[in-house]
């Protein structure tokens, strides 16, 4: 997993309260058993004016001139703005794959449907929660101000905007220290493998039934 310690990006506003996990990737691309490949179908349905599927080439599909992503002052950005109850719906751990895989490494909004939440520090996606009038203000800079970027610094949980105003957030000590390491669920477990071989020692020394015979 790709660390997180700063960040300074382009900011891209989406206006919009409960963004579901089927608007972030549609269905259809889920039948994908790798995990890498979504970012060019990132909110599909709005990014494109035709209906997508697996395996088409994007770079000929007619885009949504009036999709915030489309629009060449967001080009490049890194950093999305949200609103409320972001990344509601299904479980799918594809929509920060598809995040992160367009090339984005934070969001910014209220709220957070929870397991959208924690799939995406699972993922090394940084999900910042901000009070609403704060999240407010920033929708209202980015409009009002092309070219609008943050610097995000993870390990002193601070936004700087362009007017070096900071903006404080809040994260949970483990999975601050998880991003700032990179640490994914199974890397996590290798950084133990010592204690588990030990364990694993100690536990056919007492119980070697448990292995049993070959063969059988």
């Amino acid at each position: 997993m790709l660390a997180f310690t700063t960040h300074e990006g382009l900011v891209v506003p989406f206006d919009r309260d409960n963004v579901d996990t089927d608007l972030i990737i549609p269905k259809q691309f889920l039948k994908s058993i790798k995990r890498t490949g979504f970012g060019p179908n990132l909110f599909d349905e709005l990014r494109y004016l035709d209906h997508g599927e697996p395996g088409m080439d994007n770079s000929r599909r007619p885009l949504n001139p009036d999709f915030v992503l489309n629009m060449p002052r967001y080009a490049g950005a890194s950093i999305l703005l949200g609103r409320r109850n972001f990344g509601c719906g299904s479980s799918r751990e594809h929509a920060p794959w598809a995040l992160l895989q367009y090339g984005f490494r934070a969001i910014i909004a209220p709220s957070y449907a929870d397991i959208f939440f924690n799939n995406s520090f699972k993922n090394g996606l940084l999900p910042i929660i901000l009070p609403g009038n704060q999240v407010d203000q920033l929708f209202e800079a980015v409009a009002a101000n092309e070219g609008y970027r943050l610097r995000i610094d993870l390990e002193n949980q601070k936004i700087t905007t362009p007017d070096n105003r900071d903006l404080g957030f809040d994260i949970e000590p483990f999975r601050k220290h998880c991003l700032l390491n990179g640490l994914d669920d199974i890397a996590q477990t290798l950084h133990k493998s010592e204690k588990i071989k030990a364990f694993e020692a100690t536990r056919l020394t007492k119980y070697p039934w448990l292995v049993g015979e070959p063969g059988r």
